[in-house]
């Protein structure tokens, strides 16, 4: 099962479309996950309209249109592990511990809010994703997201996709 994790696309504001590169691994994903910051409808209705499945929750950023269509954490079983998605998870600090603790049941949580790609596994085996951002790389050196699979039950090929300067 191929994944493609993005998050933070902030569209229209900080970019007027998808790069290419993103859309382009769309229909090769099995399952697409987005860990909110949206901002506008039509992202949304995009995605759900090239993606086999979708799995996504609302940010801080995204507005009434989009909290009333997504939720606030998204959970899956995927290929026999245990999904959630984020937006926030606090400070870096602790992140893993806090995590853990809040999320017990789950082998991956994949989160946003920050840009900063993270890939980080807690004590008690919980995987954490942050693809960081396809449209706003804020004090990162390159904008981003991520691809992964899920193969007998394990989580591999996490990689993480640093997209050309526009």
């Amino acid at each position: 099962m191929r994944l493609l994790i993005t998050s933070d696309t902030h569209l229209p504001k900080r970019a007027k479309q998808l790069p290419a590169p993103l859309l382009a691994e769309i229909p090769r994903a099995d399952v697409v996950l987005h860990a909110g910051d949206w901002v506008d409808t039509a992202t949304l209705d995009l995605l759900e309209s090239r993606s086999r499945r979708l799995l996504g929750v609302h940010g801080n950023n995204d507005g009434p249109a989009l909290r009333a269509r997504l939720p606030e954490v998204a959970y899956a079983d995927l290929g026999g592990l245990r999904f959630g998605v984020v937006h926030e998870t606090g400070a870096a600090q602790g992140r893993e511990a806090r995590c853990a603790a809040r999320f017990p049941d789950l082998d991956v949580l994949v989160f946003g809010h920050s840009h900063i790609p993270w890939d980080a596994t807690a004590a008690t085996g919980l995987r954490l994703l942050n693809p960081g951002s396809p449209t706003d790389r804020r004090r990162q050196p390159h904008r981003t997201y991520m691809t992964a699979t899920v193969a007998d039950g394990r989580l591999r090929d996490v990689e993480l996709h640093r997209l050309p300067p526009r």
